[in-house]
């Protein structure tokens, strides 16, 4: 059975802890250089994480796309601008994208569906 958005954010931010809390401390060295990577500078948040997206899909990594296009949503991301992303994503990784094409318009829905009931 899939996870929930609020489960998989909820084990994401779990293992992260764990990691991060391990004592090993590269691990915490690269956690902060891939934080810093997707702050505002000459891109703006939104744009990083959008082409965060675009590799994720590209490397087909789920969880990866889950995380981008949740942050993607949290910076003020379109459905329109996540579905070019989509599409720049299976211009580039081709036909092999497709299930995780699938996977991603199911979270983007998913978090839409999750933040619009969360406005009412």
């Amino acid at each position: 059975m899939k996870k929930s958005t609020t489960e998989t954010r909820k084990y994401r931010l779990d293992m992260n802890d764990k990691i991060l809390n391990s004592g090993f401390r590269d691990f915490n060295k690269f956690f902060a250089l891939d934080n810093k990577a997707y702050i505002n500078g000459a891109l703006n948040a939104k744009v990083k994480e959008l082409m965060g997206l675009v590799a994720s899909m590209v490397l087909r990594c789920n969880d990866c796309i889950f995380y981008h296009i949740d942050r993607s949503i949290q910076e003020g991301a379109t459905k329109e601008e996540l579905m070019e992303s989509f599409n720049i994503a299976l211009i580039v990784g081709g036909s092999i994208v497709i299930p995780h094409l699938r996977y991603a318009f199911e979270v983007m829905e998913e978090i839409f569906n999750e933040t619009s009931d969360n406005n009412k």
